[in-house]
């Protein structure tokens, strides 16, 4: 039973969808009580606005009596509301080896708008023309073979959705950040999109692997000629030469014309604006792969080729930086994800882990990719720590940020992906814990 709400039960994960309140209570909570359908048709909104109180002019706005602007004075492409504050953040650096941060707090569902997707870029932004730009497979194939753009959307194609984190998402963690973080701050590296392209089990078929074809080092065109090394198994499994994403061709900051997507792996193996694939018997030990993304750990030794993002989760809703104005129902609700699969359940404290109760996770719950979690919540007004962690369909579960540092140490940069804490204060503001 939820003490916060008497007549509901705990779910369980099988029973993600069922409701957790009934359609009174939840009136009730919100002092809205129940009425009937008729009163509705009777219900006069001029009325009713003029016996509110005068004194609050907002009460009187009325855009009807106003009519709207045209269509097609934006260009042909819409835009967001002016009165729409979700933007993304730039993170310290220079605006060419770049981090921009996606608004989660702002967001809802489990889609990120191409416009908000974070960003990464290690020598800015390049421009390409997708009628010059070709995609070479070279190396231990039997055919070696240059692609253009018009060549590759011949093959069959692929459309699904898949998060994309960099593995340095929540960087901060490993040290002693700033309270006043939000989860922008923190956990921003990371989206979800729909994307659709070829397949690469598809190409390498068709133009035939050596027995000893091991690793692919995959490069893109920017002035970093960023590469990395990539099992060939990962290749052949869900890899997929992406040219378009939610619905539209990839913007130029996420490698338009073409990137190479590998669900449920880091962001910098992703390789944006691809030109590039060398089928080889063995890893190049890049600099993205060397002096970059590995893991030191507490022996001295460093992890590398750690390339599958862990199962994590963070609330997005109430975050830091927020203030929750009343007490009583409130609605938590935020991301959970694993790289591995699909997420088997979400569990929330709100009181610093001390009991958990199970989140209701909302359809579609999809591999490797975002999930979101909704849970009840009756705030008495008290200070209070409220954390989510989740499971996936492996058995892989989320740890505490204490037993997550005993395993790796302090000095360890990527793949932070312990319980995470946000704070509660009697005033309702919320920071980091």
């Amino acid at each position: 039973m939820n003490k916060d709400f008497p007549n509901t039960k705990n779910t369980h994960p099988k029973d993600h969808e069922k409701s957790t309140m009934s359609r009174r209570n939840l009136l009730r909570n919100f002092g809205l009580g129940t009425f009937s359908t008729s009163a509705l048709a009777s219900f006069d909104v001029n009325k009713s606005l003029q016996k509110a109180n005068s004194q609050d002019s907002n009460l009187l706005y009325d855009p009807s009596k106003t009519i709207g602007k045209p269509a097609g004075i934006d260009n042909g492409y819409g835009t967001p509301s002016p009165f729409s504050d979700a933007a993304r953040k730039l993170k310290k650096g220079n605006q060419f080896s770049a981090r921009t941060l996606s608004p989660l707090d702002k967001s809802f569902g489990i889609l990120t708008p191409s416009g908000l997707h974070f960003e990464r870029h290690h020598a800015g932004i390049p421009s390409i023309d997708p009628n010059k730009h070709f995609l070479l497979i070279h190396g231990f194939v039997k055919t070696n073979k240059v692609f253009s753009m018009s060549s590759l959307m011949r093959y069959p194609s692929k459309s699904a959705f898949y998060f994309i984190e960099c593995s340095g998402n929540a960087k901060d963690l490993w040290k002693k950040p700033s309270k006043n973080l939000t989860v922008q701050d923190t956990h921003g590296m990371m989206s979800t999109s729909e994307w659709t392209g070829v397949p690469l089990k598809i190409i390498l078929e068709d133009i035939g692997l050596d027995q000893n074809a091991k690793w692919i080092i995959a490069e893109g065109s920017d002035a970093s000629r960023l590469a990395r090394s990539i099992p060939i198994e990962k290749c052949l499994d869900d890899a997929l030469l992406a040219y378009a994403q939610n619905g539209e061709l990839l913007r130029p900051e996420q490698g338009f014309p073409l990137r190479l997507i590998l669900p449920g792996w880091e962001g910098n193996t992703q390789i944006k604006w691809l030109r590039r694939l060398q089928v080889s018997n063995r890893p190049y030990m890049t600099q993205q792969e060397t002096s970059k993304y590995t893991d030191l750990l507490p022996n001295g030794k460093s992890e590398q080729f750690t390339f599958i993002m862990g199962v994590n989760s963070v609330i997005t809703h109430p975050s830091g930086g927020m203030q929750i104005k009343q007490k009583g129902y409130h609605e938590i609700s935020g991301l959970a994800w694993s790289g591995f699969g699909k997420i088997a359940h979400v569990e929330i404290s709100t009181d610093g882990g001390k009991k958990w109760s199970f989140a209701n996770l909302q359809n579609p719950v999809l591999p490797k990719c975002h999930t979101r979690f909704r849970f009840h919540w009756n705030w008495d007004g008290k200070e209070c720590i409220i954390q989510s962690r989740s499971k996936d369909e492996f058995g892989n579960q989320q740890i505490s940020r204490q037993e997550l540092f005993r395993i790796k140490g302090r000095h360890a940069a990527y793949h932070m992906n312990a319980i995470h804490s946000w704070k509660v204060k009697p005033d309702g503001q919320v920071q980091l814990l």
